[in-house]
């Protein structure tokens, strides 16, 4: 009865589901945990996100895009947020974050920030990316510039 009236038909079903899934997991969607604070409170650790590879295959990152970055391996990554663009230099200064001098408005962040840092220019391949949390201090926070290589996809 759970099989059904054409069991050979009901197979065939499992089958191509179980090959969809599989395409998905390896080519399309993949799963990561969080870990770290680097994020909050946008994402809190142990949260189990999806990165969808195939993001970018139309356009580019886009400045706010919250990230995956292989930093070696398969199974090593970063969760960031893109703030810099290629080309761009990013700096900060009593907290606040300047685009080429100009002030970047980051509704996401929540807690306020002390940052102090000279410019850092971006490469006509690299990004800049950052955590939410800048509460953190400097010193602590994995930051920085990301070339497009290493970018595996956009968070969902």
């Amino acid at each position: 009865m759970v099989i059904g009236h054409r069991p050979d038909l009901t197979f065939l079903r499992i089958a191509v589901l179980v090959v969809v899934c599989v395409i998905l997991r390896q080519f399309v969607l993949l799963p990561i945990r969080v870990q770290g604070i680097s994020m909050e409170p946008t994402y809190r650790t142990g949260q189990i996100e999806c990165v969808n590879r195939l993001a970018y295959l139309r356009h580019e990152p886009q400045r706010g895009d919250v990230v995956s970055v292989r930093l070696a391996g398969d199974s090593i990554m970063f969760m960031k947020r893109i703030i810099g663009l290629p080309g761009e230099t990013v700096s900060f200064h009593e907290g606040k974050t300047y685009i080429n001098g100009k002030l970047l408005a980051e509704p996401y962040l929540k807690e306020p920030c002390n940052w102090e840092a000279g410019p850092v220019e971006c490469a006509t391949n690299e990004y800049y990316v950052v955590g939410d949390n800048r509460s953190m201090a400097f010193e602590l926070h994995t930051k920085g510039r990301a070339g497009r290589e290493r970018i595996v996809g956009k968070v969902l």
